[in-house]
């Protein structure tokens, strides 16, 4: 699994790369990308092809029981997708990129599941 980076540019922006991004029981990519940016969600594969995005209104995310620190759940345009993203090596006292997602998602403002 390709190493995450995150960024966040403002209280309601959000990127990650290297996200493993699952529709359920099904791998859609290991090394994609998340972003919140201007209203809108957007999940891409490594190469920049949009799998799914939505206006951030209505987006639902929230982090499942079952699943670590690592990991949130969002459901898209009706879809849900698992999406795994581990922390960049050598910061340890920041927070998840899963919780920087759905904060960025929540000020921007999504719908918690």
């Amino acid at each position: 699994m390709s190493e995450t980076e995150f960024s966040t540019t403002g209280v309601t922006e959000f990127s990650a790369t290297g996200v493993r991004i699952d529709r359920w029981a099904r791998s859609v990519t290991r090394a994609g990308q998340v972003t919140v940016k201007d209203g809108r969600v957007a999940l891409l594969t490594s190469y920049g092809r949009e799998i799914d995005s939505a206006p951030v209104g209505t987006v639902s995310a929230g982090r499942p029981w079952f699943a670590g620190a690592d990991a949130a759940v969002a459901r898209v345009n009706g879809t849900r997708y698992r999406l795994t993203m581990r922390p960049p090596d050598g910061k340890p006292g920041d927070a998840a990129p899963s919780h920087r997602f759905l904060e960025a998602l929540y000020n921007a403002g999504g719908r918690p599941s």
